[in-house]
């Protein structure tokens, strides 16, 4: 029979989704994760309710990548991991949405195997997926469009001239991480390669939590509804969709509930 000691003397490392920032879009298994958790290192984006539901004697660490400030270099984030597991702590690294969906988390999971150490990824609930769900639309429908891009606003400078010829033709979909900051790059390449300006833009700020705001605008008109949105949280842009008029409906009665 094992001792619990000798079995538990090495450490772990789970890489768990924290969802969008609704608590209750966390899975059983990631919750199950965080209470067991000695140490957590978490993204900045994390919300507070999430933080809230760790284990009562889990040290949380905040190893963000803050737009201004000191910022946690990835070596760092990988030594820390390393370090915590080695000296036999189940340590969980909290990451916003889904850990596999612009993550970083490669280097990390290497660091960590290069290590010995045992890991798994815990998936999440990715933004698109909350966004989505909150303009009561479909990422997919049939006889509109059978793929979806998902693509983060900082690649795109990198695109060739074709990625854009296709994301231009009628009906395509793409939820836009982090796309704020690109939006009008993006807007100038769409229009150059063709894409009609009255095509609908949405963008879904604090996705999923109590202070979630909905911009619909159009490819023609986005920088300047941008710009006087004033966009101060996370937000994900999806272009070739606009809310259902159900969904707008259905956000006021939770409001109504809550």
């Amino acid at each position: 029979m094992h001792h619990a000691n000798t079995y538990r003397i090495k450490g772990h490392v789970d890489f768990v989704g924290a969802g969008p920032g609704d608590p209750e879009l966390l899975t059983l298994k990631a919750l199950r994760a965080f209470e067991r958790a000695d140490v957590v290192l978490h993204d900045r984006l994390i919300s507070d309710a999430v933080l809230a539901l760790a284990g009562k004697t889990a040290v949380l660490m905040d190893v963000g990548k803050a737009g201004f400030g000191p910022s946690w270099k990835q070596a760092d984030i990988d030594a820390l991991l390393v370090e915590y597991a080695l000296g036999g702590k189940q340590v969980v690294r909290l990451k916003s949405g889904d850990p596999t969906v612009f993550g970083r988390l490669d280097e990390e999971i290497e660091a960590v195997q290069a290590a010995g150490i045992s890991w798994r990824i815990v998936p999440g609930i990715t933004a698109a997926s909350a966004a989505v769900a909150g303009i009561g639309q479909s990422l997919t429908r049939r006889g509109r469009n059978s793929s979806v891009r998902f693509l983060t606003g900082h690649d795109m400078k990198g695109f060739a001239d074709h990625d854009w010829a296709a994301l231009a033709r009628p009906g395509e979909v793409a939820a836009i991480y982090m796309g704020k900051k690109s939006a009008r790059f993006v807007q100038g390449r769409l229009i150059m390669h063709g894409a009609d300006r009255a095509t609908p833009v949405t963008l879904v700020e604090n996705a999923s939590r109590p202070e979630q705001r909905v911009l619909a605008t159009t490819l023609d008109t986005l920088p300047a509804d941008l710009a006087e949105a004033r966009m101060d949280g996370p937000a994900l842009m999806f272009y070739g969709l606009a809310p259902r008029d159900a969904a707008t409906a259905l956000s006021e009665f939770n409001k109504e509930l809550a």
